[in-house]
This record gives structure tokens, C-alpha cells and sequence, in this order.
């Protein structure tokens, strides 16, 4: 009996073993913003390190073809479509390391069975006929589609301790931050938000940029209550521009700016109409322009994050109307009655604009009236000539 005892127990000792040894290794790779437009918010990815592999292997969320048929007019009508891609790690690191993006990898302290679980559905996610998925960019991207599969494996863990935690970031501070050194990038993204890019976002919707969830890891605890991150390390240092810091968004520089310009106007006004009328006629065309690819966003697009945008109403597709006005100006001429009332139109759209800051979950759009609603009055009526 007792030789049979010590057999049983050697056995469950060897299946335990072996069960320990086939477990797979999770990490979070982290890459660091690169130099691209569709690189400025960093990227990220799953390592699974599994003893039966060759390799360890990175499920990555976030390959998209621009070759493909119709992907430009899906592209502008919102509906993208990215691919699940699984690839060795150490072919996933080589674009990294040619273009100096940095990477670093935290490894995770889960049970077998949850290392396993994902892993598995790692895998059958990354099967052809489930790899592709509609692609948004705050809520549905390459760094939410990991945070939403490590919390499945934890069994809804980390979005119990994320979902009621928040940093006081935007969609919009994010977005702006991260492509402010492109200045086209961060000027789109700021005159194309609406209301819904301006809500306080909490860490767990704050997970849609990588870097914003590597650092949630590090605070997070597994099911078993030891810190979720069991160790982290470098694995490729980065060698291009750091990652643009937090900055406060202040208003009263552009106010500034906005009251010099109006000054400015009103002089060339009297004095120099035809001078103005210059300077007037690409102002109203591309405030014009403008609004009408906002009222384009909103009323025949999919991209719920332009929606309603109350910038609207300083980049307004009336500014179009003017531009007969400003060629009168520019050739020496009266502007019509017409012109003037358009003119009045769009400073009465400027100050509801005002009127629209008030509630404390509106857009943020203080800077644009700061710097546009003085230049739209200073335009708006005519001066007595000396």
C-alpha cells in the first residue's frame, strides 16, 4: 500500500511538472511613438513565450492594408477594417529597431490556466477567418483590443480595478498631445473633435493608448492579489523624439493673438481695404472649407467623434458667401448689404459658441473663440473712412 502511495504521489508530481513546464509565458510589448502620422500613438502587442514553440510569438493588432480594395472610402466614411497578425517576436521587433522606436516588455504574473486561455484565444483569434475587425480609433484599437483580451483571461479583473479610476484625460488632451508634433495632425484632430472627444476618460478608456496602459499594468494587481506586472525590461531603446509630455491647453495666448489680428483688420479696413480684402479672402475660404468638412463628418459619416462639432460655428461653411465680398474688396469696391447681414451671421454663431462653453461637460473649445470670434467681429462691420 505504502509503495503504491509513493507511485500515485510521483506521478501527480511528474503530471504537475509537465503541466508547469507546457505553460506559456504572457507579456505586453510597448512601443514607443514614432515618426509617422499613423505611428504618434505609440503601438503594442501580446507576446505569448509557449515551451512548444519555436519561438516566442507576438499577436499583433494593429496591421491594415491601404492597397486593398475600397480601403480609402472606408477610410472616410469610418469603417476600417484592421487585421489580427501573429508573427515571431523577433520579426516584430526588426521594423522597430530600424526605425529607433523603443520597446519594452512586461511580463505577467498569471495563473496556467489564464496563460493558457489566452494564449488559445489568441490563436483562434488569429485564424483568417476571425483576424479582421472594425477599427475605431479611441475605442476599438490595437491597445484596447489587448487590454480587452487580457481582461477576459483574468476574468474581468483589470476592468474592475480601471473602470472606476480616471486621470482627468480627454480623447481629445490624448489626441492633441500625441500628434502635437505634427502641426497639421494635432490641428485636424483639435477642429475636428466634437462634444463626445471632451468627456473625462476613465483609465480604462484611457487604455486606447499604449503607453497610458503599459503604465495601468504596473498598478494592477491579478486575481490572486500580487502586482500584475512580474517584471518589466527594455528590449529596444529609443532613439527618435520622447513622447510629448502633459501640457495644460491655455486660451488666453490665442486671445491675444485673435485681438492683434482684429486690430489689425479694423486698420486695414480704413485704410488699405484692398490689402484686406487679400488677407480676407483666404481666411473666409478656408473657414469655409473647413466647416463644410465638419458638416460632412456629422451628417454622412461614421466617425462618431466629429459629431455635432461645435466648431461649426467659428469655421462656418457661410464664411463661403463672403468670398464675392472679399474679390469686391480686393478690387477696390463696396461689399453688398448681403455681405454685411452673412458677416453679422457668423458673429452671432461665434458668440453662442461662447454660450456652449458653459455646461461643464461641452466641448472644449476655448481656444478657437478666443482666437476667431474677435476676427469675425473685427470683420463684421464697416469703419468710417478719414
Amino acid at each position: 500500500m505504502r509503495t503504491l502511495k509513493v507511485v500515485a504521489a510521483l506521478l501527480l508530481w511528474l503530471v504537475a511538472t509537465a503541466a508547469t513546464a507546457a505553460t506559456p509565458r504572457i507579456g505586453v510589448m510597448t512601443m514607443q511613438p514614432g515618426e509617422i502620422f499613423f505611428e504618434r500613438f505609440g503601438h503594442n502587442a501580446i507576446v505569448v513565450d509557449d515551451p512548444d514553440a519555436p519561438a516566442p510569438l507576438s499577436y499583433n493588432f494593429g496591421f491594415f492594408d491601404p492597397s486593398e480594395s475600397g480601403f480609402i472610402g472606408r477610410f472616410v466614411k469610418g469603417d476600417m477594417r484592421y487585421v489580427l497578425a501573429v508573427l515571431p517576436m523577433s520579426d516584430d521587433l526588426s521594423y522597430y529597431r530600424e526605425v529607433g522606436r523603443g520597446v519594452s516588455i512586461q511580463w505577467l504574473d498569471v495563473t496556467p490556466a489564464q496563460a493558457r486561455s489566452l494564449a488559445d484565444a489568441l490563436a483562434f483569434n488569429a485564424r483568417p477567418e476571425n483576424a479582421r475587425y472594425r477599427y475605431d480609433y479611441f475605442t476599438d484599437n490595437c491597445s484596447t483590443r489587448v487590454r480587452d483580451a487580457l481582461d477576459r483571461a483574468l476574468g474581468g479583473t483589470l476592468r474592475k480595478q480601471l473602470a472606476v479610476r480616471s486621470a482627468g484625460d480627454t480623447f481629445r488632451s490624448e489626441a492633441v498631445r500625441l500628434a502635437s508634433p505634427a502641426q497639421w495632425m494635432w490641428l485636424g484632430f483639435d477642429i475636428g473633435l466634437g462634444p463626445y472627444a471632451d468627456r473625462p476618460l476613465s483609465r480604462w478608456e484611457d487604455a486606447f493608448v499604449p503607453m497610458r496602459l503599459a503604465a495601468s499594468l504596473r498598478e494592477m494587481k491579478n486575481t490572486e492579489g500580487r502586482p500584475l506586472v512580474l517584471e518589466e525590461s527594455m528590449l529596444l531603446p529609443h532613439r527618435i523624439a520622447p513622447e510629448p509630455p502633459d501640457a495644460p491647453r491655455r486660451w488666453w495666448p490665442w486671445l491675444v493673438a485673435g485681438l492683434l489680428v482684429a486690430i489689425g483688420a479694423r486698420w486695414l479696413m480704413a485704410r488699405k481695404p484692398r490689402v484686406l480684402g487679400a488677407l480676407a479672402l483666404p481666411f473666409w475660404t478656408v473657414c469655409g472649407a473647413l466647416g463644410l468638412v465638419m458638416a460632412f463628418l456629422w451628417c454622412c459619416t461614421e466617425h462618431v467623434a466629429g459629431w455635432a462639432n461645435h466648431n461649426l460655428l467659428l469655421f462656418s461653411p457661410l464664411c463661403l458667401l463672403l468670398l464675392p465680398g472679399a474679390w469686391a474688396l480686393l478690387r477696390g469696391r463696396a461689399t453688398s448689404r448681403f455681405h454685411q447681414w452673412v458677416r453679422i451671421a457668423i458673429v452671432v454663431g461665434g458668440v453662442l459658441a461662447c454660450f456652449l462653453q458653459l455646461p461643464a461637460t461641452t466641448q472644449f473649445q476655448a481656444p478657437w473663440i478666443a482666437l476667431l470670434l474677435p476676427i469675425h467681429a473685427a470683420l463684421a462691420f464697416p469703419v468710417r473712412r478719414a
